[in-house]
């Protein structure tokens, strides 16, 4: 039993929710419960009148008698919530998925462990007497060498528009799966339809290809006639099958054998094996585990770094899936991602050696050459080009489709729009060899490239200078200034903030932050120390 000293608050008490909120009041240790349904409140107020009861998150991070948060909410709110709390010096307990991108999922690890904080994700599965009996004779040898596993979790209802159907039913699956045989997919794919919302998957099968010659599948719907949430994992001296939905025989073993009679495989079967098993609940189980943790400060046995496994292969598959079954390499996601602190998505090519700084993301397809330098937080998006000694600042953002070639800077807080076109040849032909003719193109602090214009290459962006979007810039723009057309041309100014400046006078403030500037022989200059 858990100590009295350990309080912890419950986020969210809807569907599953509802179920640790039961679970922790029964071990002693629930102190809170948070949820913005002031009708499960009112009901919660009535079944548990001594615990605290708000719609307040904020509440609960402002208790310093409340050591852990167990969030229990919509997949896309873990990552902020988890993060609010871990920052408030909460150990944490997140229902699965950790979040909903890799990237997150690095970010809370690294925050968990750099606050000493236990982080801790609900993969129930892995506390299952079925599933951790599965694993002991996997491990043992009892099935002999797997060949194969797959599963099936299927229902008609719990239909969700806010995630698709393999990440809200297959996480538990794959969690089980990596369990069970203690290694990650190098190859996996996903096909799917969607039938009730055009952008949410119904249905998926997800194909899983193991380094050993394992395979597996999972078959995940929540458009089905009937219930069912099965394991079955086949081995070349035994098969076995965990049904969760049994009563009475969750785990069975099949003494089944292929015999080879007259040069053609027999199959000889046998009758099935129910294996005894403990009739603990696998939620009391994993909520127990969670205050051991606490108590004793240990690693949960789901922890971040194990979760961050079951992350990468959900984000695999649903690449696979937005790709129409185009199946994934999850060697690409590399561990230089956690190592070098930024995020490579699997389908991108990042070149050694280059720079690239902390907090940076690299999104689908895009390639980024040797010897490029990118700093810190930028966000690099789909299919973008980056050459050898392309300079490129902090906290820079980089839209869909452009290139940025040699010769080409951006300086910190550059924004540029999808498909902006950058050039550093004035005068190229395709049989002559221009390399050496390369010609500067500076971006100055701050300034926003619109959607698809052109920088004629031998030109400087001021800072915070606004670039119209398909304009064509042929000469230097100043400073805070707003250009367009073609070719683009002074057509007013702009404050640090992005909003045009009303210019009636040379000494101009800024009608939403309150900033001030001269403007002086057509030059913009901003009056330091003004207080906003």
């Amino acid at each position: 039993m858990a100590k009295a000293k350990i309080k912890l608050a419950v986020i969210g008490s809807g569907y599953w929710g509802k179920n640790l909120v039961r679970v922790f009041s029964n071990l002693g240790v629930l102190h809170f419960v948070c949820d913005s349904d002031l009708e499960k409140l009112a009901k919660l107020r009535n079944d548990y009148p001594l615990v605290n009861i708000t719609p307040c998150f904020s509440d609960i991070l402002k208790d310093k008698s409340v050591q852990a948060v167990v969030i229990a909410t919509p997949a896309e709110s873990h990552y902020l919530l988890a993060k609010d709390a871990l920052l408030a010096g909460k150990d944490v307990f997140v229902e699965k998925p950790l979040a909903i991108s890799q990237e997150e999922g690095q970010d809370l690890i690294k925050l968990a462990k750099k606050r000493n904080r236990i982080l801790m994700v609900g993969h129930i599965l892995e506390y299952h007497p079925a599933v951790v009996r599965l694993k002991e004779l996997v491990k043992k040898g009892d099935l002999g060498k797997i060949q194969y596993v797959y599963s099936n979790r299927l229902n008609l209802g719990k239909i969700r528009k806010e995630e698709n159907i393999l990440w809200s039913f297959a996480p538990h699956d794959i969690s089980a799966i990596l369990f069970i045989l203690n290694e990650v997919p190098e190859i996996v794919s996903a096909i799917g339809g969607n039938y009730i919302h055009d952008n949410v998957a119904d249905v998926t099968v997800s194909n899983l290809a193991f380094a050993s010659g394992i395979k597996g599948h999972i078959f995940v719907s929540w458009l089905h006639p009937y219930k069912e949430q099965r394991l079955v994992i086949v081995g070349d001296k035994k098969m076995a099958v965990f049904n969760d939905l049994s009563q009475d025989e969750k785990l069975v073993l099949f003494n089944h054998k292929i015999e080879w009679i007259d040069r053609f495989p027999v199959p000889i079967k046998a009758k099935g094996e129910a294996v005894k098993l403990s009739n603990a609940e696998p939620l009391l189980l994993e909520c127990r585990h969670f205050l051991e943790c606490l108590e004793k400060r240990k690693a949960p046995r789901t922890s971040g770094d194990s979760a961050l496994k079951v992350l990468r292969v959900l984000q695999a598959c649903q690449t696979s899936l937005e790709n129409k079954g185009v199946p994934g390499n999850l060697k690409l996601i590399t561990d230089s991602v956690s190592k070098n602190n930024f995020y490579q998505h699997p389908t991108s090519i990042v070149e050694q050696p280059c720079r690239i700084g902390e907090g940076t993301k690299i999104w689908h397809y895009s390639h980024i050459m040797k010897g490029a330098k990118i700093g810190c937080d930028c966000n690099i998006g789909q299919n973008v080009y980056i050459a050898s000694n392309a300079l490129i600042g902090n906290n820079v953002k980089i839209q869909n489709n452009v290139s940025v070639y040699q010769g080409v800077i951006l300086e910190d807080d550059v924004f540029c729009g999808p498909s902006v076109v950058f050039t550093n040849v004035i005068n190229p032909r395709s049989q002559i060899n221009r390399k050496d003719e390369y010609k500067k193109t500076l971006v100055k602090r701050g300034a926003s490239l619109g959607a698809n214009c052109t920088i004629v290459c031998g030109n400087s962006i001021g800072e915070y200078a606004f670039i119209g979007a398909g304009s064509v810039v042929t000469a230097d723009i100043p400073d805070y200034a707003l250009a367009y057309g073609n070719p683009a041309r002074l057509k007013g100014w702009m404050c640090r903030c992005g909003i045009k400046l009303n210019i009636q006078d040379k000494r101009i403030k800024c009608a939403s932050c309150g900033k001030k500037y001269v403007l002086s022989q057509n030059k913009l200059e901003l009056i330091e120390n003004t207080k906003v």
